[in-house]
């Protein structure tokens, strides 16, 4: 526990002020002794309000329930990193609205989840598309690439279970606090995922799941990975919606043959920058940057932040 981490978490409990801005501003160069004065280098209608709030915020009382959260956190074996932190994860960094905080059980590896693909798709999933899952997670594990997914009933599931199955790490980036569970009979798979790879939550411990928190998801699951292969997905889903974050975050999406074939949606995003049509997982690995790449991507994107 650092103060930096109480200060930052202090910050984002004040109420009505966006976490995405606390997170960039926090980034800069003396940002958060700016943001503890109630000062943001953007301006904008919206950043006006958060001067104000956090100005008329108690800043003690908040950093005391900070540093509670994270002792309860640490007294349950349950980490956190943040914007300001070396291990905060790689791909993260270069998105425009990254979390600015998330806590995790299990462990994070800069190297392994740089090299990260999200794998998506429907809850009420067909047989075939649950299939077709298994066989993509199985594939890109054995292709030393990290399963990113949701834990959510269906494709998520199913892509977990594989990459496990599979020796293989798996992230679940989950729509809640770590002291919830959703759905409730992925407890157990929860465990497994973290006994090998990392639960992670950009939520405060004790948040349960809502309408908004999994949108919230959708926005860092896309950021932390290089790209996000969507399997089976209606023009309303979840993964569709994904897929739309990840082309905004300048990510590579991929769209399965038979998606492409049956979505008229799926149809229209060939047409975007980024998106690609694959048949087979190497359509995908050939396509993803080396580690060291994403890190020199990492560094562009902060010294576009400065420039801003």
């Amino acid at each position: 526990m650092r103060t930096e981490q109480i200060e930052l978490l202090a910050l984002c409990r004040a109420k009505n002020v966006n976490w995405y801005l606390i997170a960039r501003e926090a980034r800069r160069p003396g940002g958060l002794e700016r943001l503890l004065r109630g000062e943001f280098t953007e301006r904008t209608t919206e950043t006006a309000q958060a001067e104000k709030n956090i100005s008329q915020a108690r800043i003690d009382d908040l950093r005391r329930e900070a540093q509670r959260e994270l002792e309860t956190a640490a007294a349950e074996g349950i980490s956190i990193t943040t914007v300001l932190d070396d291990d905060y994860p790689l791909n993260l960094r270069t998105i425009f609205n990254p979390p600015p905080f998330l806590f995790y059980k299990g462990r994070l590896s800069a190297e392994q989840d740089a090299f990260s693909v999200a794998v998506v798709g429907a809850r009420e999933a067909s047989a075939e598309g649950l299939k077709r899952a298994k066989q993509m997670a199985r594939k890109l594990t054995e292709g030393g690439i990290t399963v990113l997914s949701g834990l959510a009933r269906g494709i998520d599931t199913q892509a977990h279970r594989a990459a496990l199955d599979a020796n293989g790490r798996t992230v679940a980036v989950l729509g809640f606090g770590l002291h919830k569970m959703y759905p409730r009979e992925n407890a157990g798979l929860a465990d497994e995922i973290a006994s090998s790879g990392a639960l992670v939550s950009q939520f405060w411990l004790d948040t349960g799941p809502t309408s908004y928190s999994f949108p919230r998801r959708n926005v860092t699951m896309s950021g932390m990975g290089q790209g996000t292969v969507v399997i089976e997905a209606t023009r309303t889903s979840g993964a569709k919606m994904q897929a739309r974050l990840a082309i905004q975050h300048g990510k590579k999406v991929f769209l399965l043959h038979h998606l492409v074939m049956q979505q008229a949606w799926a149809q229209k995003y060939l047409s975007y920058r980024g998106v690609t049509e694959v048949r087979d997982v190497e359509d995908i690995i050939q396509r993803l940057d080396t580690v060291a790449a994403i890190r020199q991507k990492t560094q562009q994107a902060q010294q576009l932040s400065l420039a801003l």
